[in-house]
């Protein structure tokens, strides 16, 4: 049985403090439906409506002694298509993250896919999107703010019996945003994940595992569960280990509140 959550997920916020060069920026993010932390295959119905509360919270102070403001998101995604063999979806979401991007708080995503079946017996999901498409434009590798960080992504999704669903795809985006430790850009990388409902246990018990390949402030390993407490309401406990702290920061303990409508 398919969780709620996962089928019409509509959150995704990926924030870290890094220091460059002498400059110290923050990078937030918005993304649609997920699994942790990457884009999923899962596409929000038509007509339904997805409303995500989420905050992520640093596992440690920083290295100076200093401790990084939590991050708030909330926002809706809306499924848009009508036809059941191809759903699509898009959204936004506000996000608080302490810093001078507070000013431009305003993020877009959207999501184009098939399910599983749909081009042939046995072919994969396959969805296609952007997200994290910000108001604020600038060239941060001159020192300047910037939220347009502007990923596409292509994905494939396949559940297997007992194993659960193996995802992989690709993402772009941003070169003038996206950067690495050295301030060099770093905008393309691989996304990986698997996820499962343990059935064993119970139907509202889900558990998962991804990673975006980058050293940006957008490149992380996380892994969390989520527990049903109702068809349209679940929450998920989750902890992200970024790539590069000098990008992405200390590590994350995360809690997301998904409701879905009807």
């Amino acid at each position: 049985m398919k969780k709620n959550r996962r089928i019409t997920r509509a959150f995704r916020l990926a924030v870290a403090a890094f220091a460059l060069c002498g400059l110290a920026a923050t990078v937030a993010s918005a993304t649609p439906s997920t699994q942790i932390w990457i884009p999923s295959t899962d596409i929000q119905p038509y007509k339904s409506f997805h409303l995500g509360f989420d905050t992520y919270i640093r596992a440690n102070s920083n290295a100076d002694g200093s401790r990084t403001a939590p991050v708030v998101v909330i926002g809706p995604t809306v499924g848009i298509l009508p036809y059941p063999k191809i759903q699509a979806e898009v959204g936004f979401d506000v996000i608080s993250a302490g810093g001078d991007l507070d000013k431009y708080p305003l993020y877009f995503h959207g999501k184009l896919g098939t399910p599983e079946d749909t081009l042939f017996k046995a072919s994969p999901a396959i969805a296609v999107g952007g997200y994290n498409f910000g108001t604020k434009s600038g060239d941060v590798r001159n020192g300047e703010l910037a939220t347009t960080q502007n990923l596409v992504y292509g994905l494939v999704a396949k559940n297997l019996p007992v194993i659960g669903r193996l995802s992989a795809g690709y993402f772009t985006g941003n070169k003038k945003v996206l950067l690495d430790e050295n301030g060099n850009s770093d905008e393309k990388g691989v996304l990986l994940s698997w996820d499962r409902t343990l059935t064993e246990i119970s139907d509202k018990l889900w558990v998962a595992v991804d990673y975006q390949g980058t050293n940006s402030a957008l490149g992380a390993l996380s892994f969390g569960a989520s527990w049903a407490f109702a068809k349209n309401v679940s929450v998920i406990l989750g902890y992200d280990i970024y790539n590069e702290k000098r990008t992405g920061g200390e590590n994350t303990v995360t809690m997301q509140l998904d409701i879905n409508f009807p």
